[in-house]
């Protein structure tokens, strides 16, 4: 067998013994599960997730899961706890704490600080009989599961299996409050998925940055506006401030004969397409792709024609849209 076939061998022998471990996993889930999500949701502080070596890197991960999808979290090392980063636990908080064998002697300080101030503590490993697993108000065990390794010696479908637990209560807490993608993206307000769920209000140029004329100003002074605002476009409004038309180089070049004798409102195309400043950018892009244009006008609802502000196409590319 050569170098590839047997790389692959093993690859799919790690991959399926994994899958496996999550499947007995999924089916040994009961009524333990939901009591350390009631015990989570009830928290008025935060959740502390514990644990050392391979289960301290598992629990960095849950903890920024959870952070991320509205349940506060916050890792604490084990060891760190035993120097003075116990005061990081207070009453109101819970301990989700993590060991495969549930007997991890850095955890001793944690275990014994949670039991001393009445905070609640989910532990989780795969032995029933363990100090943690004895010592818990909820324990969630790992079923016996082969590590992937082949030798039972490194860490492997025992930290999936943790892994693949602490989404589990990540996500039961998270629909459970009804999460929704906008209060994801307050969380993650970089990167692609921020940008695709950022709102118009996000990105949108306001104030004395907006280009507007009034319908009855004379062209001259409408080409300054255009040239100051840098825009390449113009708003037109009414006396009341309503957005009336817009004027694009398209619009220019339709009325160049006498251009400078005309008034914005004899250039401009009348009813522009807008947008809400609630809107996705995402949508905004979508209509000014389908309608070929680079900009949209902001009105406060789309029954309201004032505008507040304008979107334009460069704005969405910067962050990654378009």
């Amino acid at each position: 067998m050569s170098n590839a076939n047997t790389f692959l061998s093993t690859a799919r022998r790690v991959i399926a013994t994994e899958a496996q471990a999550l499947h007995a996993l999924e089916t040994s889930l009961g009524d333990e599960f939901a009591e350390a999500v009631e015990i989570m949701l009830a928290a008025t502080g935060r959740i502390i997730i514990s644990g050392m070596g391979k289960s301290g890197h598992i629990a960095r991960k849950i903890a920024a899961t959870l952070a991320s999808t509205g349940t506060p979290a916050h890792f604490v090392h084990p060891a760190e706890a035993s120097h003075g980063d116990l005061g990081m636990m207070a009453q109101g908080d819970v301990a989700l704490v993590l060991s495969n064998s549930g007997e991890t002697p850095e955890l001793a300080d944690v275990i014994a600080y949670t039991r001393r101030f009445n905070i609640p503590m989910i532990g989780i490993a795969s032995r029933a009989e363990s100090t943690l697993i004895k010592q818990s108000d909820v324990g969630l065990l790992l079923p016996q599961a082969e590590e992937a390794c082949g030798q039972g010696i490194v860490p492997t479908s025992s930290t999936t299996m943790t892994l693949a637990l602490g989404d589990a209560l990540a996500v039961a807490l998270m629909e459970h409050r009804a999460f929704t993608p906008a209060n994801f993206r307050d969380f993650h307000p970089g990167g692609k998925l921020g940008a695709r769920l950022s709102k118009v209000r996000d990105l949108m140029h306001a104030g004395n940055s907006l280009p507007l004329v009034q319908s009855e100003t004379p062209m001259p002074d409408v080409l300054i506006e255009i040239s100051q605002k840098g825009f390449g476009v113009v708003g037109v409004t009414n006396d009341a401030g309503n957005l009336q038309g817009i004027i694009t180089d398209g619009d220019l070049r339709r009325n160049m004969e006498g251009l400078l004798s005309l008034t914005a409102q004899q250039v401009m195309t009348a009813a522009p397409t807008t947008i809400t400043p609630s809107s996705l950018a995402e949508e905004a892009v979508a209509i000014m792709n389908e309608r070929k244009i680079t900009c949209l006008f902001v009105v406060p609802e789309e029954t309201e024609t004032k505008a507040i502000g304008l979107l334009h196409i460069h704005d969405c590319l910067r962050v990654g849209l378009g």
